[in-house]
Parts: C-alpha cells; sequence; structure tokens
C-alpha cells in the first residue's frame, strides 16, 4: 500500500480529521509531509485536543525517532494506536516489556507489523512500506484503532 491508500483508508472509516503537516498548517518543519488522523467528528472546531490514532510518516526526526531509517527514497512508516491488547497479540509481548523483549527488532524492515519504535510503551504498532504480508492485517488494526478512537471520544465528550 501507498501512504495515500493508507490515508484514503482511514479518511473513509468516517469522522476522521486528516491534519497534513505543512508551512501551511503552522506544524513544525520537522513534520512536513507527515499525515496524522484523529478520530472527531465534530472537527477541528472541538477544541478538544483528542490524539491521533493513525499517523503517516515519511522522515526520521533527528535526535527522537531514526530507529526506521525513514529517509530513504520513498519509504515511510504507518503507526497505528491499537492498545495493549492488540499490541501483545501482534507483537507477541506487552507494551509493558517492550523495553526488555523488543531490544532486537529492526525497526527499519519493510512489510512487518513491529512495535513502534518509539511509542511501543503506549501501545503504538508500525509497518514499514506495507506490502502483501502486512496489508490485510493493518487494515484490520486501522479499523480496531479506529474503533477505539471512536469509544475513547464517546466516553470523553458523554455527559
Amino acid at each position: 500500500m501507498e501512504a495515500e491508500e493508507i490515508i484514503a483508508l482511514v479518511s473513509g472509516l468516517g469522522a476522521v480529521r486528516v491534519d497534513r503537516a505543512s508551512r501551511e498548517s503552522g506544524a513544525p518543519e520537522v513534520a512536513w509531509g507527515d499525515t496524522f488522523l484523529t478520530y472527531e467528528p465534530e472537527g477541528r472546531a472541538s477544541g478538544r485536543g483528542f490524539q491521533p490514532f493513525v499517523t503517516v510518516v515519511t522522515k526520521d526526526y533527528p535526535d527522537f525517532d531514526t530507529a526506521s531509517a525513514l529517509d530513504r527514497e520513498g519509504v515511510f512508516r504507518v503507526n497505528v494506536a491499537v492498545g495493549g491488547e492488540l499490541f501483545t497479540e501482534v507483537v507477541g509481548h506487552s507494551p509493558a516489556e517492550h523495553t526488555r523483549q523488543g531490544a532486537d527488532v529492526d525497526f527499519a524492515e519493510m512489510d512487518r507489523l513491529m512495535p513502534h519504535p518509539t511509542y511501543a510503551a503506549q501501545g503504538w504498532v508500525a509497518v514499514v512500506c506495507p506490502g502483501p504480508r502486512t496489508t490485510d492485517r493493518l487494515r484490520g488494526l486501522v479499523r480496531s484503532a479506529w474503533e477505539r478512537a471512536a469509544e475513547r471520544h464517546r466516553a470523553q465528550t458523554a455527559g
């Protein structure tokens, strides 16, 4: 899957705000070109500050997130907030165990579901350049993350 296909898949689920980081959006320059997808039926006007549940990043963030070697031509990474249960199912250990269990992960490997190199402890998984091995599973994880985000949104806005 290409990055734009991922963005279309996620935004097609409904009630998703798509933020593309750019000079015009006011985002920091290091984030330009990256896309952040947030469940927010009210759109930007809600002002509630919900967090993205999927991101598509196109480059390394110096001194912070360089393990995936995203500065290679045409390489991008999809990040999905799946939560502890799905993280454990996908990765084979819990987010809390990641610092001990995840040390041997090649975060630059393409078409492999893996812990997020920076946010694994928060229940995020990632895949660099999704392909035939990961596309179907990634679609399911994106839908699950959307459902989690929708439930969290309902809980936070109830009331």
